[in-house]
């Protein structure tokens, strides 16, 4: 059966590998993928230990929905604590090799102590080896995964890999695998390169027994047409998540230059239609029929020749308003440059752009930048920062440990300039018109987040029965209120946190979508291809002892309802321009404090952001660690 998938504990000192069986009571309690690494997180990592030391773990895990053919049901969670911010280091990648995972046996990984020499594991039909990777050390993310099916002799070999920011250990260094997944936030590349760890490697040729095989497949197809039905997965099919720029940088929900304004003008080009010019099909992942990714060529420039995957939505923000490039060459050669070194999109482009500001500003200066000129608009002196981002060479060495260890060094009122949260940047988007995306951003376990809570169902002005069915209770229909947003942030939280420990993906989920998939429709799949049974109650409650035990493990950390917080720029500076319904807009200080506090009560956590003991006994945490596994 698909959830009698076992779990592996390497030891990278000894090279010593333990199996063993997953009990179907974790699978009742935390399913699979996040929900079993975030009680593993929460198990094995001693609290205060150091990111970058031997005695961080990294958790590797498939879904439990993990290779049934509809919803994306590939992602994969890899967690430990975070470098970048101290908090829940957690990060979900798509493509083939979760599946893979589970097709050579194994669930999860657990990866502890650190290898003398580059090392990569090895993990085939129930045999798990540390190889050297020597030979691999050094070579970029796309090298690596070729040299390793090279080595095996098999095409269908998948890998997990880090680039040489990984190796430097820059600490937002991601995991990649193929030409474009990337568990991108939170720096769990920056932790496999403490370990030495180049790559985790998977080949598996065992079957996926179902409990209700015929069922599963009758009902995948039924999801798959319910996905491809929707006007969103329509539009993601052809032009990617970029079709989300077309509306929000028109509106003025788009922070350009750092943060100074909300659109940006004179940006037709990175309209998403202008891809054409470069693509050559599209294509997605396992299990997957929306196919939301281009692939893409450049044939000339200094860059090229360039065979990539892309841009997501994101790019076209990092690399684009951010830092007022205004080109979409420039976003497909600088998305190109941070996979193949592997650093995170959104934290490479949030720094750049705020160095920029600073730079504008004169907080910093020429000798501080080595002589790069960092002008709004400037793409050379991005990727020039990109690359020495992942060296560690010159200015990119101030950048490459994040927002905090930059703040430290330059001073003079740089932290007021950050847009960010726990120490992670925040995505592109200026929140100020949207109270539930900045109530989102603030309270997410893993910093600044618009994947771990975002309700983009709030943009469309639904009727607000629609909305109050769907959250079950009462939601203003209009995105700038403040009414209800902290029951739709909540009610996000547990979905995504369900989603994430079944290994679907958000997209085709109650993300963009209103009604997509979600807790009777993942009931079903359940029970289809396990035969657990779960109710909508039962699910709601798995994602509620996740977030909550992972707010738990922040706690144990030292954040406190004081790291729930946004920028100051959001209350003091309003948005300049943009529609009517975004211009002039902040948060409101006193309103937000009151959204976090109805927030807090849903969860069932005190005013401070501590759950009650009423709240642990019910969710079964109140004697946690219990090292079950």
């Amino acid at each position: 059966m698909v959830w009698n998938r076992r779990i592996a504990y390497v030891d990278l000192s000894t090279r010593k590998v333990v199996q063993s069986d997953i009990p179907k009571t974790m699978r009742q309690l935390y399913l699979g993928g996040r929900g079993i690494d975030m009680y593993l997180l929460y198990n094995h990592v001693k609290p205060k230990v150091d990111p970058l030391s031997s005695e961080n773990t990294l958790f590797i895990g498939i879904g439990l929905l993990g290779g049934i053919p509809c919803l994306g049901a590939s992602r994969c969670d890899i967690a430990a604590r975070s470098p970048l911010t101290g908090a829940v280091g957690d990060s979900n990648i798509g493509g083939f090799f979760g599946p893979e995972l589970r097709f050579a046996g194994f669930d999860h990984l657990v990866i502890t102590g650190k290898s003398k020499e580059p090392a990569y594991i090895w993990v085939q039909d129930r045999e798990i080896e540390v190889k050297d990777a020597t030979h691999l050390w050094g070579k970029d993310t796309i090298e690596t995964q070729t040299v390793i099916r090279q080595d095996h002799g098999d095409d269908d070999v998948k890998s997990l890999v880090i680039g040489v920011a990984g190796e430097n250990m820059v600490r937002f260094a991601n995991v990649r695998t193929g030409l474009k997944n990337s568990a991108g936030r939170t720096g769990m590349g920056c932790v496999m390169g403490s370990k030495n760890l180049k790559a985790v490697a998977a080949r598996g040729t065992m079957d996926l027994e179902f409990a209700k095989p015929e069922r599963l497949l009758d009902y995948c197809k039924e999801m798959n047409d319910m996905i491809i039905g929707t006007r969103w997965a329509k539009a993601q099919s052809r032009w990617g998540t970029m079709i989300i720029f077309s509306n929000t940088n028109t509106t003025g929900l788009i922070r350009t230059k750092n943060f100074q304004l909300n659109r940006l003008e004179d940006g037709r080009d990175l309209e998403p239609e202008n891809i054409d010019r470069y693509s050559i099909g599209t294509s997605g992942c396992y299990g997957c029929i929306v196919h939301c990714r281009h692939r893409y060529v450049l044939e000339e420039g200094p860059y090229a020749p360039i065979f990539a995957e892309g841009p997501e939505y994101t790019s076209l923000g990092a690399f684009g308003t951010m830092v007022n490039c205004k080109k979409m060459e420039t976003i497909l050669v600088a998305n190109h440059l941070v996979n193949k070194y592997g650093i995170d999109t959104l934290e490479t482009g949030g720094l750049i752009a705020w160095a920029m500001e600073l730079y504008e500003k004169g907080i910093i200066n020429d000798k501080m930048t080595g002589g790069l000129k960092l002008n709004w608009g400037n793409e050379e002196a991005v990727f020039e920062l990109i690359r020495q981002i992942a060296a560690r060479e010159g200015f990119g060495n101030v950048l490459a440990n994040g927002f905090r260890d930059a703040i430290a060094k330059i001073g003079n009122n740089s932290a007021y300039y950050a847009i960010q949260v726990k120490g992670m940047s925040n995505l592109h988007s200026d929140e100020r018109p949207t109270p539930s995306f900045a109530l989102g951003i603030a309270t997410s376990t893993r910093g600044s987040d618009h994947l771990r809570s975002r309700p983009a169902v709030d943009m469309y002005g639904l009727p607000e029965e629609v909305l109050q069915e769907l959250y079950e209770g009462p939601v203003s229909s209009d995105y700038t209120s403040y009414d209800g947003k902290s029951r739709m942030i909540w009610w996000q939280e547990l979905l995504y946190a369900v989603t994430d420990s079944i290994g679907t993906c958000k997209f085709q989920t109650v993300f963009c979508a209103v009604h997509a998939p979600k807790w009777n429709e993942f009931s079903k799949l359940i029970q289809y291809a396990t035969d657990m049974r779960f109710t909508k109650t039962q699910l709601m409650q798995i994602g509620e002892r996740i977030y909550t035990l992972e707010r738990m493990f922040n706690l144990r950390e030292g954040f406190t309802r004081k790291d729930d917080r946004l920028p100051e720029r959001y209350f003091k500076e309003p948005t300049p321009i943009g529609f009517p319904i975004a211009k002039g807009k902040t948060i409101d200080r006193e309103k937000f404090e009151a959204m976090l506090d109805e927030y807090y009560s849903l969860h069932g956590w005190n005013k401070n952001g501590v759950p009650t003991k009423k709240t642990l006994t019910k969710l079964g945490l109140n004697k946690e660690p219990t090292h079950l596994i």
